[in-house]
């Protein structure tokens, strides 16, 4: 009898995968497509009146033909109001993910917000959970209350359409009574608010026309045309140089003052973490394992992957032969370990990491941490 290659599904295996897909996202896409929904069923009440989003136990799984994919699995943090909440983690971590549930724009039908909720207090005063409400609901919040700074400005610009008529759409769909002139005016404003020196020229421009710099600018316009209750930046600085992702920071932290709006900052860079966050969430394998406001995290870094992260950043004045590496690769999102999916690649591991995954640990009333280490026996 041949021995089964590790990595490889055999074809019974790819039938009965392709089957339960099917059946999965049938039925998620059934309950997204019903009509004449109970308010009962999507309105909710905050945990704490003083957040603006609430995450619990979200999970957001894809559905592949190599199995089912846990990008989001198991994910509570929280979003205070007027405050910087940042995300932080390696690439797959499922920080992007988390962010594109909160605006229901996860790739459907292979991606599924699978169970959990994510309670978003309304400008209005109400309470909704975005993980169940309606459709023709969340396009009232998707863009207007809530907003978001994709990645790529050289890619989330419409190549074919000018700089005006992509703000101008922002206005009309989202503005009650707006015109075609209120809404030119409202983006010129914007573009002049972002530090645009020819607002009316950039107006009339094409996306190919403009540097990164500026069509990061007028991606920050869009997000802030309606003045957002929460606004997303999903690594706001990826692919600008220094200077300019200096200038992009500055402009945001002001613009968060202005409107007086809460931010959820997703990146790599733990130095623009520390220059802008209030409280940081590190994420690893799609779960949270340590959050906490911004001066607990750097100065009494908890969890072995925090501090791995932190020992990998350069600093200055410091001469070392080379950069700190944490060993090993992050497990595969479609068959993770019952154990601490850190486990394998940790310096300070015990017999215990061989056990169930671990709880959180509160190490002060606002620094917790999903580690062994810190267990109440231990």
């Amino acid at each position: 009898m041949k021995e089964k290659k590790q990595g490889y599904i055999s074809f019974k295996e790819s039938r009965e995968i392709v089957k339960y897909n099917k059946q999965q996202i049938r039925y998620y896409e059934k309950l997204k497509k019903r009509k004449h929904i109970p308010e009962s069923e999507y309105l909710t009440t905050m945990r704490d009146e003083n957040n603006v989003v609430e995450f619990e136990d979200l999970c957001t799984y894809f559905f592949t033909d190599t199995g089912t994919v846990k990008a989001v699995n198991g994910v509570s943090f929280d979003i205070p109001a007027h405050s910087t909440v940042g995300v932080v983690g390696e690439s797959g971590c499922g920080k992007s993910v988390t962010s594109l549930s909160l605006l229901r724009l996860v790739q459907a039908p292979q991606g599924q917000i699978v169970s959990g909720s994510i309670r978003y207090k309304a400008k209005n005063g109400q309470c909704y959970d975005i993980a169940r409400v309606p459709s023709s609901i969340m396009e009232s919040i998707s863009g207007k209350e809530i907003s978001m700074i994709f990645q790529e400005p050289m890619t989330s610009l419409n190549p074919v359409f000018t700089i005006g008529y992509q703000l101008d759409e922002v206005s009309l769909l989202h503005i009650e009574g707006a015109t075609k002139q209120s809404a030119r005016e409202k983006s010129i404003e914007m573009l002049e608010l972002v530090g645009i020196a020819n607002a009316e020229g950039v107006y009339k421009s094409y996306p190919h026309e403009l540097s990164g710099g500026m069509r990061q600018r007028v991606m920050i316009a869009m997000a802030l045309c309606c003045q957002p209750n929460l606004i997303i930046a999903d690594e706001p600085t990826t692919a600008l140089d220094v200077t300019i992702q200096a200038q992009i920071l500055d402009l945001l932290r002001e613009l968060k003052e202005k409107l007086d709006s809460s931010i959820m900052l997703i990146t790599h860079d733990l130095g623009v973490i520390a220059e802008m966050a209030d409280y940081v969430v590190v994420m690893y394998a799609g779960k949270v394992i340590e959050a906490g406001n911004v001066f607990e995290i750097f100065d009494n870094p908890c969890h072995p992957y925090t501090i791995g992260l932190l020992k990998s950043k350069p600093v200055i004045n410091k001469k070392v032969d080379e950069l700190y590496c944490i060993r090993g690769r992050v497990p595969s999102a479609v068959d993770l370990p019952d154990y601490c999916y850190f486990r394998d690649r940790c310096d300070m591991c015990k017999e215990k990491c061989a056990g169930k995954y671990p709880e959180f640990t509160y190490v002060s009333p606002t620094h917790k941490v999903a580690c062994h280490l810190y267990d109440k026996e231990a």
